[in-house]
């Protein structure tokens, strides 16, 4: 259950991410609610999911999965450039990831 929570946690800091972007330095309503409430949802998850698994490995996964969807949202969105070398990066850090679990 821990990992579930953990890999939820990494999406929501993808969702608090994006939205500080939005937020134009929290001068806009909505972004800057969403980023608060995605904020603690990611936090509170990954504290939980801490019970369990160790600090090292569990921030490492959290950040990861976090970066990889924030970047794969970012060019999904064309608020990004696409490139063929981004993207051997990015499953780069998601084999890293999937590494420090298999690990475990």
């Amino acid at each position: 259950m821990s990992w579930i929570v953990l890999v939820l946690s990494g999406v929501m800091e993808a969702v608090w991410a994006t939205a500080l972007g939005r937020s134009e330095g929290f001068s806009r309503l909505g972004p800057s609610v969403v980023f608060l409430v995605a904020c603690g949802l990611s936090m509170g998850g990954l504290a939980y999911a801490l019970r369990e698994l160790p600090v090292g490995t569990a921030y490492a996964v959290w950040v990861g999965i976090g970066a990889v969807t924030t970047v794969a949202w970012s060019m999904a969105t064309g608020a990004e450039a696409v490139s063929v070398l981004k993207i051997a990066l990015l499953l780069g850090i998601v084999g890293c990831v999937a590494g420090l679990k298999l690990l475990h």
